[in-house]
């Protein structure tokens, strides 16, 4: 039987290899429509009215094809995002009695999901809408059952041996007739309400249970929102309903290719040029290199978001340059720990898009009150660095004006990239899309073109092929947390939560104080796309009722959820620099302790200082 098995699994490799092939490739090539369509209307709108005839709507719908073929090669790769608990179980017969659980209930809900969502198709082929040149909705929409039923079964495949793998397909059968009985039940017939009435509580425990045995993020999420919906006698098929609208919003775009810019860079040899120029100008305060290190770290996350790319990408060159001038150890990995997810402030950072888009601001606004926000974040983590080459003495370089002049004229292009995007999106020819199709394409010329630092074709293959995948696991999350956020304001929970605010709390300044601790709370259990779909509903009308300006509330979510990366005992930024640098957890822990409150003093100054955050947008003026 053994002999057998692997004789056909080594027949069908050729075809899987060509089908994962084939997936990927689909991808990134959608991905790349996904940067040429506005490109192109940049060139022709001046020249033709009206611009390419669909442009936008078919780029909205790209970034349906973009996240969730992306999702599913992340669940192929073993890339989706879930919590880090799964890794305090010990090791043995609890681990995998652990995996199982997860596997099956993430592949149940997977499977319930691609079950509603053929009834969403269908219902879209019965009205027939097309989205611009006759080309119908439902055709971009069929990407949502086949992701979610691919996801399922690699859930399942992929949860460990084979006692595992017979709970997820149990999982999964049970998700498909889950799925049957709440669209059963949505149409009218009492007999399939069989959950309808009763309590919601058991399903999120189990959901959540799931999520802290290692089932991904997003399962949790729409698995809480699905049967939450069936326990009220609704539809499941609201879920992939809320994630094809919240995948087709008119920014959203905007992410995935801001972070291509982000690979792109990483690629190439674009942080090896800046830290020769920041050495070159800065290298000889005390302090120098670990002040270069963190401002290369926020540049970097600016384009990656709060993802961990900056920590896995520069960490092998940055704690090698740190170290050989003679910074410790500790204090190193530390730096490096916070620096991950500095730059999530500064313009155009994934976050500041994501939260205009649910809190329906304009993204301008956050840009330019981000801005002073962010430069005093990284202010403090180069102060800190400073004292460190003050106590200890750790090398300085002494500033040489001729290589000054050859570093900065070596990575004058890099250094050029900030004005790029904001005179891209001043000059009124381009959307925040537009921009950031602009963007990528210069960082494509820059680090392929002008410094050939890679092959260009197999440079941008990889770049794609990466940032399909970071892609994927983030937008399938923001997807179906808008369900999940959905469910709360259909039962009227943001409400219910002002009320029991404002009965409680009756000042601003304290109010700020427990949003906060409460934020600090989140960025630490929960990633920073996840929290600003589902928190920022629920907040948004409390900040009104107590007068906090929006854009204020919306630099201090943010602010919170960055620190929350560094806050132990589940901080993502944690157990990625523990990965990176191979350091035991507490380790990195006891590291990083330093900055953690280092950064809070700043947040505090943040929220309690409006001014950091409004006075230049008080210049500027508001979009």
């Amino acid at each position: 039987m053994t002999n057998a098995l692997a004789s056909l699994r080594r027949r069908s490799e050729p075809v899987v290899t060509a089908l994962h092939a084939g997936e990927e490739w689909l991808a990134a090539g959608a991905l790349a429509v996904m940067a040429l369509l506005p490109l192109a209307e940049i060139v022709v709108r001046p020249f033709f009215a009206g611009g390419i005839p669909g442009s936008i709507p078919f780029v909205e719908h790209l970034t349906l094809v973009v996240g969730f073929l992306g999702a599913a090669i992340a669940a192929r790769r073993n890339r989706l995002i879930a919590l880090a608990t799964a890794t305090f179980i010990p090791e043995g017969v609890v681990r995998q009695v652990a995996q199982g659980f997860a596997a099956a209930v993430g592949a149940g809900v997977a499977a319930l999901l691609a079950r509603s969502a053929v009834d969403v198709v269908a219902i879209e082929m019965e009205m027939g809408r097309p989205i611009a040149l006759g080309v119908p909705s439902w055709g971009f929409q069929l990407v949502l059952p086949l992701a979610f039923a691919v996801i399922a079964v690699r859930l399942a495949w992929r949860s460990g041996g084979w006692g595992a793998r017979a709970a997820a397909a149990a999982g999964m059968a049970a998700g498909v007739w889950m799925g049957d009985i709440g669209a059963a039940c949505a149409a009218g017939e009492e007999a399939a309400c069989t959950l309808a009435g009763g309590p919601g509580w058991p399903w999120v425990v189990l959901v959540v249970a799931a999520a802290l045995a290692g089932a991904p993020i997003f399962t949790v999420l729409a698995g809480a929102a699905a049967f939450l919906y069936m326990v009220d006698g609704f539809d499941p098929g609201a879920v992939p309903l809320y994630a094809y609208d919240l995948a087709t919003e008119p920014h959203l775009p905007a992410i995935p290719l801001f972070t291509l810019t982000g690979f792109l860079l990483a690629q190439g040899r674009s942080s090896e040029r800046l830290l020769r120029v920041f050495r070159a100008l800065v290298g000889w305060v005390p302090g120098g290199t670990a002040v270069v290190c963190a401002v290369v770290c926020a540049f970097f996350t600016i384009f990656t978001g709060g993802s961990g790319v900056t920590i896995l990408a520069l960490g092998g060159l940055l704690l090698p340059a740190l170290l050989a001038d003679g910074y410790r150890e500790r204090f190193s990995i530390g730096l490096l720990t916070a620096s991950g997810s500095l730059g999530l402030l500064l313009p155009p950072a994934m976050p500041l898009i994501l939260y205009a888009i649910v809190a329906q601001t304009a993204p301008e606004n956050l840009f330019v009150g981000g801005i002073l926000p962010g430069l005093l974040l990284i202010g403090l983590v180069a102060a800190w660095g400073m004292r460190e080459g003050i106590v200890t003495g750790a090398g300085r370089h002494a500033f040489a004006g001729r290589e000054a002049r050859a570093a900065l004229w070596e990575a004058k292009w890099e250094l050029a990239l900030p004005l790029v995007v904001i005179g891209t999106l001043l000059s009124g020819q381009a959307t925040l899309v537009g921009t950031a199709a602009v963007t990528a394409l210069y960082a494509a010329l820059v680090t392929g073109v002008i410094h050939r630092d890679y092959r260009l074709a197999a440079g941008l293959r990889e770049s794609f092929r990466e940032c399909v995948v970071l892609i994927g696991g983030v937008l399938i999350i923001l997807a179906v947390a808008k369900g999940f956020t959905a469910y709360t304001v259909d039962v009227d929970i943001p409400f219910r939560l002002l009320e029991w605010t404002e009965a409680r709390i009756d000042s601003p300044l304290l109010f700020l104080l427990a949003l906060n601790v409460f934020l600090l709370i989140v960025g630490c259990v929960m990633d920073i796309f996840s929290a600003i779909v589902i928190v920022v509903p629920l907040i948004a009308e409390i900040g009104a009722a107590y007068g906090i300006d929006p854009v204020h509330l919306g630099i201090i979510f943010i602010a919170n959820l960055e620190l929350g990366y560094l806050t132990p005992p589940v901080g993502l930024n944690l157990f990625l620099a523990s990965y990176r640098f191979d350091r035991p957890l507490l380790e990195v822990y006891r590291a990083s302790v330093p900055l953690l409150v280092i950064l809070a003093i700043g947040v505090l100054l943040i929220t309690y200082v409006p001014w950091l955050t409004l006075g230049l947008l008080d210049i500027v003026g508001r979009q």
